[in-house]
């Protein structure tokens, strides 16, 4: 008879208070004894559970950041535990998104886990299953979340509430409104009558420098200083432009009198929007792309191996080209180096860059955000950013979005963006992140890349032609799918029999439809666009495959986009 692997079980104990953790035995211990005795009864199986102690005494459930549990998610990393075995599924976490952060983990790393108490194992296939249904209410969850905290901050807005986020310039905060904070407020008095005394921002920027206006200097969370420094142009067009200092509130395209007081009068401030429009007259009206100069990319480009990119031009048909080639290395004598165009490849990464940090419910996943303050402070600072990329977006890149950017990873598998996680969170008013929080965070693009002898090439998501095919039943499915949706998560229709009742449908057709609701985000463009792959039809969508609740894998199924 053949003997059993070796399954290295990980018991994880949680209690939220810290009282009673003094006794000789406490709730840890009675939850471990309980974990360890189910070990044993699966001995047959060839359960075995580690001496190591994960456990977390005096921290609550609503929040990842515990010591214990951070351990245990090392060791997963290391691949040192086969299945974590827990008292209640509570013991774990009492988040459904956060469940459904940690089980995509598990899963990732081949690791099971088991609540004693509740009869659940996902090392069965039926647990399994059991596990991807809460998953799926996990991203409802997120959504939901997602309107709820809009439509609280417009309600708030409305009536002309401050909602929060990186204070101000001229202001301070006292009993969370906004009070004038009097030294800034004259060096923003200064500003304002400055600019229509000389007429342009760029003649504005250099008499604030003369003068030593300088940003607010502030203490990280972890002590480090910030701020303090000369005020760009990009930063002088938003303290021209925030009507909050005309004492209203902004939200999306509507203004609303606010509770705070102002800091400029209103005919200074209709004097200085009259010249603000005045300027961008004519040409300049187009709004421009966010363009930089040649070659920014030269210091962020590495591929696979680490090796750096360079700037190189070459001359054809009369007609300057630009590359990123490799740096050639002691060891590249006799090998080709790699080159890829220039302009594509920096289109290509701006415009993945802004459409990520314009994107909230993606950002909060990507940095695992569940807090509703912080939920609110992405909002406010992305409604922020596409302002600014509206007003000047050449300005909003330099300042703001490309700061960000770490490196950008070139390899044959595709593109890969690493963000600097501190300066992302600063620039989406977020505290700095933990110390046992990753620097980086990494998002892949849906870009695949071919490669011709020593030249890459961009191969973008298209239908494999240039003219694109819009598919009209597709389109009108897709658009009929975020309708129902919405519907039902207003409350508007209380179930999916309403809406087929009024829809004149069959509930099974309405079941289907609203499968499209959750596509990926660049696939659902690429569908209003017509460059989706030829065979993505409605039909296939609705009656021949399941929709992955992953949109990666959404992106592979469908686009081909590994």
């Amino acid at each position: 008879m053949s003997r059993k692997p070796l399954v290295r079980c990980a018991i994880y104990t949680r209690k939220s208070s810290e009282e009673g953790l003094e006794q000789d035995f406490n709730s840890l211990d009675a939850q471990r004894e309980a974990c360890e005795a189910y070990v044993r009864s699966q001995a047959h199986e060839g359960w075995r559970a580690l001496p190591d102690l994960f456990d977390d005494g005096g921290f609550s459930g609503g929040t990842l950041e515990r010591p214990a549990l951070l351990q245990l998610m090392e060791a997963v990393r290391a691949r040192r535990v086969d299945v974590i075995v827990i008292y209640k599924i509570d013991r774990l976490t009492r988040s459904l998104t956060d469940f459904a952060r940690l089980a995509e983990q598990f899963d990732a790393h081949g690791v099971s886990f088991v609540s004693v108490t509740q009869q659940f194992n996902t090392t069965t296939s039926m647990d399994r299953l059991m596990l991807n249904v809460l998953l799926s209410f996990a991203q409802f969850e997120r959504e939901i979340t997602g309107e709820r905290i809009r439509d609280k901050i417009a309600a708030s807005k409305k009536k002309g509430l401050w909602m929060g986020g990186t204070t101000p310039f001229g202001y301070d905060i006292k009993d969370r409104s906004l009070v004038i904070k009097e030294d800034e407020a004259a060096s923003l008095r200064t500003i304002f009558s400055l600019y229509l005394e000389l007429g342009t921002v760029a003649k504005l920027e250099a008499a604030v420098a003369a003068r030593d206006i300088r940003t607010r200097r502030r203490t990280l969370s972890d002590g480090r200083e910030a701020g303090g420094v000369s005020i760009q142009r990009g930063h002088l067009y938003h303290l021209l432009s925030n009507p909050l200092y005309a004492g209203r509130i902004r939200h999306k395209e509507k203004v609303y009198d606010g509770a705070h007081p102002a800091i400029i009068d209103q005919a200074t401030w209709n004097a200085v929007q009259t010249l603000l429009a005045d300027n961008t007259q004519g040409p300049r009206k187009r709004v421009p792309r966010p363009t930089t100069e040649p070659g920014w990319l030269a210091g962020l480009l590495l591929d696979q191996d680490g090796r750096t990119f360079a700037l190189n031009h070459a001359n054809k048909g009369g007609k300057r080209y630009r590359y990123y080639v490799e740096r050639p290395t002691r060891d590249d004598a006799n090998r080709k180096l790699k080159r890829v165009p220039a302009v594509e490849l920096e289109r290509v990464v701006q415009e993945a860059a802004c459409g990520f940090l314009q994107d909230p419910l993606q950002l909060i996943e990507k940095l695992g955000i569940d807090r509703p303050e912080q939920t609110g402070s992405i909002f406010e600072a992305v409604d922020s950013l596409k302002r600014h990329m509206a007003d000047n977006a050449t300005a909003a890149w330099d300042s703001r979005i490309r700061p960000t950017l770490k490196h950008i990873t070139l390899q044959a598998e595709g593109i890969s963006l690493s963000f600097d996680r501190p300066a992302l969170q600063q620039l989406l008013g977020l505290p700095r992140p933990s110390k046992s929080a990753p620097d980086t965070l990494v998002i892949d693009l849906p870009v695949r890349v071919k490669t011709r002898g020593a030249q890459f090439k961009l191969v973008l998501p298209a239908t494999g032609t240039d003219a694109p095919r819009p598919d009209i039943t597709l389109i009108k499915a897709v658009a009929r799918a975020h309708t129902w949706a919405r519907q039902l998560i207003t409350h508007e229709q209380p179930t999916i029999a309403a809406i087929a009742k009024a829809e004149g449908f069959t509930k099974g057709y309405v079941r289907r439809v609203l499968r499209l609701a959750y596509l990926a985000p660049d696939i659902v463009e690429a569908i209003l666009d017509g460059r989706q792959p030829v065979d993505l039809t409605a039909e296939k969508l609705m009656l021949h495959v399941e929709v992955p609740r992953s949109w990666q894998r959404q992106r592979a199924e469908f686009l081909g986009i590994s």
